[in-house]
């Protein structure tokens, strides 16, 4: 009797599965993840690569913490009423990532880039809440090279540095290493890469060996 009943809930489910067309050739729905606005109601194409993706669902959550810090400081630069007009300004940009080939790499890029200015004109910014996900601007003399390095970190999954010298920039990828940390990424000249490992700190552009860096005040 049971073997009749297991059959007969087999075919049942099968036919189910014919009508609706819901069981092998369904779908999962996508995972969404936390961001600073509701994924449910998200138009943006950039905002629905952002509640899909989970780097740049924690670098949405950490810059709107940075950008929210920065409107309580009176003393940031620009002044917090340029940071809210400034902000809309970006979001737009943002949002224009959708047009680029990389339209993933071109967001972790708008929200690094950002990062850094919020955390560079404001004190409050770049010290409140010992569990954020950014640190920086830090600055680093390497040897060769004679403007100041900038670096702003996000400590995401995976890591993010953005660095930024004289008319230069460039964001680079964090890659798996034996020993320090290293982030790797290519521009238009070429290969860039960055290791750090305590006060050690290697940085390298198209056309030059490995720089030795070390770090300065950023003035």
């Amino acid at each position: 009797m049971k073997t009749v009943t297991a059959l007969f809930n087999g075919l049942l489910t099968a036919s189910v599965c014919a009508v609706a067309s819901t069981c092998a050739n369904a779908v999962p729905p996508s995972p969404t993840f936390k961001t600073s606005f509701d994924c449910a109601e998200a138009k943006a194409s950039v905002e629905k690569l952002i509640c899909r993706d989970p780097q740049l669902a924690q670098m949405d959550i950490e810059l709107t913490r940075l950008y929210r810090l920065a409107l309580t400081d009176e003393h940031s630069v620009p002044g917090p009423d340029k940071v809210m007009i400034d902000q809309q300004f970006w979001i737009d940009a943002r949002n224009q990532c959708a047009s680029e080939p990389a339209p993933k790499a071109c967001t972790i890029r708008s929200y690094a880039e950002r990062a850094h200015q919020l955390r560079q004109g404001s004190a409050i910014v770049r010290t409140k809440d010992p569990d954020r996900l950014t640190e920086g601007p830090l600055a680093f003399r390497c040897t060769g090279l004679n403007p100041l390095v900038a670096a702003t970190f996000f400590s995401t999954q995976p890591g993010v540095v953005y660095l930024k010298w004289a008319n230069s920039s460039i964001i680079l990828n964090q890659e798996p290493s034996d020993s320090g940390t290293r982030y790797t990424g290519k521009g238009s000249q070429g290969n860039y890469s960055f290791w750090q490992d305590g006060d050690v700190v290697l940085f390298q552009k198209p056309g030059s060996g490995p720089m030795s860096c070390k770090a300065e005040p950023l003035g």
